[in-house]
């Protein structure tokens, strides 16, 4: 009997929580790490008092499959998305579940951080460039450094098979000239080992374990700064990068304060909360993290969403062609 009891509160609980997210004035789904996804939303509501916010967080895959079953069954509770990356948001995109709006606020970003149409809009630059440990026997300067004999084997990098930038990031040099799929092979052959997402990279590299590594930016840049022994490198090439596009889905029964949100995100005021977050600003007016060169010496390399989309699927089985199955 007590655990019907058990059972019915739990229900009941559930769907109470359920009940209180339909009953907000914004639905947020996002796969922001929690202390992001809470500052987010607390400077909206600081900017928008009337409105009632209720955000939802998971990691892109999660909180994607939760969206997904509830369009499948007709009820999406999400009003707007903000997610890892624009290949997903294409997507939805071509399968019409995301609304077109044109947010004054596009003004302060470089036309290639948006959909042109209006689906889609980066709202941060997250690059993936290389990490060493300082008792590393080189400094990098280069893609191809991580291919000399001097980082024969010691040389981490997440998986495509489970991280997103990890995947954006292959998609991105195999368009370089001078590297491409041929460069993730002569990794292989050099020893490099593929496995996992950035955070295990991280913890590799600053250990000590490996003397070099594949990364997202932030990571190594914040943990240098409480005394990490590495250092993060933008290789000469260029570095790859996720934005962290927000989107409104067609489905929304919020649509105004759905835009709000939007013009918020984009806006100097939304943008400076990124940037205090340890992020690079979408908006081309505001500066860099502390730790970070300055924009303008940052290059990041050019990825087509539409392009990185239809070709994901291959990418994925040449990727595992080189370095095997296991993520």
């Amino acid at each position: 009997m007590n655990k019907i009891v058990s059972a019915i509160s739990a229900l009941a609980a559930t769907a109470l929580v359920a009940g209180a997210v339909q009953a907000a004035d914004l639905v947020i789904y996002t796969s922001q790490p929690n202390e992001d996804a809470q500052a987010t939303v607390d400077g909206f509501k600081a900017a928008n008092p009337d409105l009632d916010v209720e955000w939802v967080r998971d990691g892109t895959p999660k909180i994607m499959a939760k969206l997904m079953a509830e369009i499948e069954a007709g009820n999406p509770v999400a009003d707007v998305l903000l997610i890892a990356d624009t290949v997903t948001l294409e997507r939805m995109k071509q399968a019409g579940q995301l609304m077109a709006y044109k947010s004054p606020e596009a003004k302060n970003l470089d036309a290639a951080l948006y959909d042109a149409d209006g689906h889609y809009y980066s709202t941060k630059l997250i690059t993936t460039g290389i990490m060493y440990n300082t008792q590393a026997g080189m400094k990098p300067t280069s893609w191809k450094d991580l291919t000399k004999p001097e980082a024969k084997g010691l040389v981490a990098m997440p998986s495509p098979l489970t991280s997103g930038a990890a995947l954006i990031h292959a998609q991105t040099l195999a368009g370089v000239d001078g590297l491409g799929w041929d460069y993730y092979g002569q990794l292989k052959d050099n020893g490099a080992v593929a496995s996992g997402g950035n955070g295990a990279v991280l913890k590799s590299v600053a250990s000590g374990e490996k003397a070099f590594g594949m990364v997202v930016d932030y990571l190594p840049i914040r943990e240098k700064a409480k005394g990490a022994p590495v250092e993060f490198v933008f290789p000469e090439e260029g570095v790859s990068a996720v934005t962290e596009p927000v989107a409104i889905l067609s489905s929304t029964k919020h649509e105004d304060a759905a835009k709000k949100f939007i013009d918020y995100l984009l806006s100097e005021e939304g943008q400076k909360v990124q940037l205090d977050l340890g992020y690079i600003p979408a908006h081309s007016g505001l500066g860099v993290p502390a730790g970070f060169p300055p924009r303008e010496e940052i290059k990041v390399l050019p990825l087509d969403a539409a392009d990185a989309l239809k070709n994901s699927e291959q990418d994925l089985k040449t990727f595992s062609d080189i370095f095997g199955t296991a993520g």
